[in-house]
């Protein structure tokens, strides 16, 4: 159950919206929004493949919101200080603030926590989730930095991947990757680029292409590697399609497995397809998982040569060679 089904139970039954401009934070691609007036829709997203979609959907898309709404509605991410940080700017928008979240996404607390601030003037129930609206009160003690470092110095944003530091299972691969990997490497999914950092120490690299759906964390990404040069190309793109004009050496991902509480391997299995398909003939994948993850039947439909070569009982560390996909277009 998501905003597409909530949204027109509270449009029915008692949510009135007023006339102009609306912003919609955190809108997914399969959104149903036909029940708001087309016209007047601003949608905010930072996710790329939502952002590309629901652009070629002929929505106004941004990935800041700015200037004055009659209402903004907000959609709840998992991370509770990206949750609060979106509400803050959602308050800065407009009088009105709609917000729809699961349970599992902690919109009961935050229900709880905004009719302390404001007012709430209504609320629906429906599949495990909630529907509220009101006016929120002064919420900037919420907005969150654009920045903040972490151990080690990196900088990191709020909800991005491993916001608080560094993820055991890129420590695992970072240590893992040998000294030579080949003059130009894609690290798909990258974050805020740790991985790069480590590929870069490496002998003989020139190009890294940072990949990253997540805006916020592509730009902590271009500000820990602010002294690479040009030898750190960033992407704000989806990494399950992205491609070069010329096959890369070598592959580095610790895929993401999951776009709301439940793991979805499909999301990983379609990074390793993508890898197999911009690696050179005699190319490598590096990849690091959680154990448990089905990635092994995937990984040798698309490569020759398969091996684990570091793990524990949390993570795997895989290298995978000689990609059998043949690179089209």
């Amino acid at each position: 159950m998501s905003l597409s089904d909530r949204l027109p139970l509270a449009l029915s039954g008692g949510l009135v919206l007023p006339e102009g401009r609306i912003a919609v934070l955190g809108a997914r691609a399969g959104d149903d929004l036909s029940d708001l007036p087309q016209d007047a829709l601003v949608i905010e997203s930072t996710n790329a493949p939502d952002h590309a979609a629901l652009t070629a959907a002929g929505r106004e898309t941004v990935v800041s919101a700015t200037g004055a709404f009659a209402a903004a509605i907000v959609v709840l991410p998992r991370a509770k200080a990206l949750a609060r940080a979106r509400l803050a700017h959602a308050a800065t928008l407009a009088p009105l603030v709609i917000v729809d979240g699961q349970k599992t996404d902690g919109v009961d607390s935050l229900l709880k926590d905004l009719r302390q601030r404001g007012t709430v003037d209504g609320v629906l129930s429906k599949a495990h989730g909630k529907i509220f609206w009101g006016a929120p009160g002064d919420l900037s003690d919420w907005a969150a930095p654009e920045a903040q470092k972490v151990e080690g110095g990196w900088i990191t944003a709020p909800g991005v991947f491993s916001a608080d530091g560094i993820d055991p299972g890129s420590a695992m691969l970072a240590e893992a990757l040998p000294q030579k990997l080949g003059a130009h490497v894609a690290d798909l999914g990258s974050g805020w680029g740790y991985l790069a950092h480590h590929v870069l120490a490496r002998q003989g690299v020139a190009r890294v292409d940072l990949v990253e759906a997540d805006h916020a964390a592509h730009l902590c990404a271009q500000a820990n590697l602010a002294d690479a040069g040009d030898r750190a190309r960033f992407h704000w793109a989806d990494a399950t399609t992205w491609g070069t004009p010329r096959s890369v050496d070598a592959v580095v991902m610790n895929p993401p497995f999951h776009t709301g509480r439940a793991a979805e391997p499909a999301l990983g299995q379609a990074f390793i397809r993508n890898a197999a398909r911009i690696l050179r003939p005699s190319g490598t994948l590096w990849l690091v998982a959680n154990r448990h993850l089905p990635y092994e039947m995937d990984l040798r439909d698309h490569f020759a040569l398969v091996d684990e070569v570091a793990g524990d009982t949390r993570y795997k560390v895989v290298q995978a060679r000689k990609p059998r996909t043949q690179r089209r277009g």
